[in-house]
């Protein structure tokens, strides 16, 4: 439920996000995503939180990166921390969770709805501060995957659950041929 007048931000955890929508079968269109809200209230911020491989040459988020920086995102990046598992596996860690909180914070007294676009159970206090503060939060995830992408406590905790798989026709696209060929490649 969206009011016209109501000030909106948006707050996008990129890599769950992505998982989401993958688990959907679909690749989000970030254009058509934004038009959405600015459909639906007044869209004052829309936040990208992502880490990045820094060594790497070449990061396949790098375009997607600079696209959304140039068109409206607020990209929150910081470089990604590369390590190996106990089974020798590389392994990438890139938490972004406090700085989505801080600057959901920090905005909170400038909006009246937050629309988060994660399933991590870990975003539950942050809900309900937010809350506190008289801010109304919309959480994006999805139940219908297989596990759900959502944690139940944060679903709960939301004042407004919106199911990712509902906003396919809205905001996403097919996946991409590249995409497509490596997932039938790998038997997917």
């Amino acid at each position: 439920m969206f009011y016209r007048d109501e000030r909106l931000a948006l707050f996008i955890d990129g890599s769950n996000l992505y998982a989401a929508a993958k688990s959907l079968g679909f690749d989000i269109d970030y254009k058509l995503l934004r038009q959405e809200f600015v459909r639906r209230g007044k869209l004052l911020r829309a936040f990208y939180y992502t880490a990045l491989l820094e060594n790497d040459e070449y990061s396949p988020i790098r375009p997607l990166v600079d696209w959304l920086h140039y068109n409206g995102f607020t990209m929150v990046t910081k470089p990604a921390k590369e390590y190996t598992d106990s089974q020798g596996r590389r392994k990438v860690k890139g938490n972004m969770d406090i700085e989505l909180a801080v600057d959901a914070m920090e905005l909170a007294p400038r909006v009246d709805h937050i629309v988060l676009f994660s399933g991590d159970g870990d975003f539950r206090p942050l809900v309900e501060a937010l809350q506190r503060a008289g801010v109304r939060v919309s959480v994006v995830s999805t139940v219908r995957s297989q596990p759900p992408m959502i944690a139940d406590e944060l679903r709960r905790q939301a004042d407004n659950f919106i199911e990712l798989d509902e906003l396919k026709e809205v905001i996403g696209r097919p996946p991409r041929e590249e995409t497509r060929n490596l997932r039938e490649a790998v038997g997917e």
